[in-house]
């Protein structure tokens, strides 16, 4: 009777360890989604005003899948599964923040890759950023120099090609240097000299921009329940694929990952492995990495999915391109 007691109370106890949340999450393969498709019956990337053409494959972005409550009993499958990570949960929700806060600030964070991503595909198609002079400070290094609605093109020679590329450029001299100022004002181009000063701690030139892309058709990304700026890549692709008439797939099912910025670079992103295995269990033949995240990938390879290393969209537009001819774009 004391055996069988103590074995009774035993299970019990392992039962209940086993059912106690864990401060870890498991991370496993999310949905794929292509966004030359549909989904929930719209089209992802929607385009009015312009004739659109058609692919014969796909472009689809991934995603990792958070189960954001685990027991031990899940952490133990999770360690075991070639599929899936146990991460520390801090890792996901940073302490301080509730999964609540976490999930809004994934779901701008995806509202702004699609407008990077749209904003460098753009770009790619040949209509360029322009950054206005939208407000000069009274009293300022610009005053009785720039005025509103001046088109900003250059800072010592180098072109300004979007708002924050002109920030970079006056940053990267200290605060009292003289910079020459390209800009046009009524289709005039000029030049003017201005000074740059300290304030909060940065060098700045007194003028508040903004940033336009005219183009003669209009975009829409619609796209629900995914969070976190890794579609980037994808989406600027999508948008490609959709005004020119070339197919970038060749008829593939295209998968890959990446941040975007508005200058068209790819940065890199979490849960490689995980968008990996989504990317095989959805029939692709190809993965476009960003050039960040090809070490672990390598190291988290799946049979027969080749690995392309990107480090900006023209690299991807490329690599797709060689692949279409029949050569080998540079692998991870």
């Amino acid at each position: 009777m004391t055996v069988l007691l103590g074995a009774l109370l035993t299970a019990l106890l392992s039962i209940g360890v086993l059912s106690v949340p864990i401060p870890y999450v498991v991370l496993g393969p999310g949905p794929t989604v292509n966004t030359l498709g549909t989904s929930d019956g719209k089209e992802v990337i929607q385009v009015s005003g312009r004739a659109t053409s058609t692919s014969a494959g796909q472009l689809r972005l991934t995603t990792v899948g958070v189960q954001p409550t685990v027991k031990l009993r899940s952490a133990l499958a999770g360690w075991f599964s070639p599929d899936e990570a146990v991460v520390p949960r801090e890792l996901v929700y940073p302490p301080g923040e509730s999964q609540e806060e976490v999930e809004k600030r994934n779901a701008e964070d995806f509202q702004n890759s699609q407008t990077s991503a749209e904003t460098a595909a753009l770009r790619e198609l040949g209509f360029p950023i322009q950054v206005l002079v939208k407000g000069v400070t009274a009293g300022g290094p610009s005053a009785a120099v720039l005025k509103p609605g001046d088109v900003l093109t250059s800072v010592d020679g180098q072109p300004v090609t979007s708002a924050a590329r002109l920030t970079e450029l006056i940053r990267a001299k200290p605060a009292g240097t003289p910079l020459k100022i390209g800009y046009t004002r009524n289709g005039t181009a000029a030049t003017a000299t201005v000074t740059s000063r300290e304030q909060d701690g940065r060098p700045r030139i007194g003028i508040e921009i903004d940033q336009q892309q005219p183009h003669p058709f209009t975009l829409k990304i619609d796209l629900g329940d995914i969070g976190g700026p890794s579609a980037g890549l994808m989406f600027a692709l999508g948008i490609v694929d959709k005004l020119e008439p070339a197919d970038l797939t060749g008829g593939k099912v295209v998968a890959g990952t990446g941040t975007i910025d508005d200058e068209g670079r790819v940065g890199p992103i979490g849960g490689i492995a995980q968008k990996l295995v989504g990317a095989k269990d959805a029939g692709a033949k190809v993965f476009l990495v960003p050039a960040e995240n090809c070490a672990e990938a390598v190291r988290n390879p799946q049979p027969d999915l080749p690995l392309l290393r990107v480090a900006t969209l023209d690299d991807a537009l490329k690599a797709l391109d060689t692949l279409r001819a029949g050569g080998q774009p540079t692998r991870c």
